[in-house]
């Protein structure tokens, strides 16, 4: 589908790792949307906020008790980092329903990224602060001897599963959501059902912006998950 298409900015030719694509378009679009809802909505810091104070004081209050409830106050320490990456996704997710724009996080290359990033961070804090004992995440104390081993290897896989499941999740529901708009807005072109593609097509890009913000939530929240076990990792 074009949509998902990677194509140059500039003219009609191969996509090289400096040429600047689409991509890198709604990625900048991305980026300036969170930095000008964090930084430049924020600035005022009004008794009374405007809209924009409002949204990015929810996100924010959002996201440190997701922090704090999951991983504890120890957690808090990454709250920047956490945010940021908050509003990243639910930015991208949300741009990528404007006409004509291009979803980042429908491909594997971007959301792969972000979920590598969080995976290799929360593993080098858990030998970090732990050392060897970051280890005991894989042992399951609370079991039986003898179906420990077996235990821990079903663990060790899971665990290295993580950045694959983060982002094919992500990557996924991006798709899936814009492939069945644009199967609804093809049936639009027949008269006799294009009243009722039109309501589907309605109906399911309002589903789309809520899917987009729990989608957001959803890695976020399994991020603060992962550091909670690189916080504390003995079952």
């Amino acid at each position: 589908m074009d949509q998902f298409v990677v194509s140059p900015l500039f003219g009609n030719g191969p996509v090289a790792w400096y040429t600047p694509t689409n991509v890198t378009l709604w990625l900048a679009l991305t980026a300036l949307a969170s930095i000008a809802l964090l930084v430049l909505g924020t600035r005022g810091r009004a008794i009374v906020p405007n809209r924009a104070q409002s949204v990015a004081e929810m996100a924010y209050g959002l996201v440190h008790k997701m922090i704090e409830d999951i991983a504890g106050k120890e957690g808090l320490r990454y709250f920047p980092y956490i945010l940021t990456l908050f509003m990243f996704v639910v930015f991208a997710n949300l741009l990528g329903l404007v006409p004509m724009a291009f979803t980042v996080t429908s491909h594997i290359a971007i959301t792969g990224v972000l979920a590598l990033a969080v995976f290799f961070g929360v593993t080098i804090i858990g030998f970090a602060k732990n050392g060897a004992h970051f280890l005991d995440l894989f042992w399951v104390r609370s079991a039986p001897l003898a179906v420990r081993p077996v235990l821990a290897v079903i663990e060790v896989i899971s665990y290295f599963v993580r950045p694959l499941s983060l982002s094919i999740r992500l990557a996924g529901n991006m798709i899936a959501g814009h492939a069945v708009i644009k199967v609804f807005a093809g049936f639009a072109a027949i008269a006799a059902v294009a009243p009722i593609a039109i309501v589907a097509v309605v109906g399911m890009y309002a589903f789309e912006v809520l899917v987009a913000i729990v989608q957001a939530y959803v890695f976020t929240i399994l991020t603060c998950v992962y550091l909670k076990d690189a916080l504390h990792p003995s079952h």
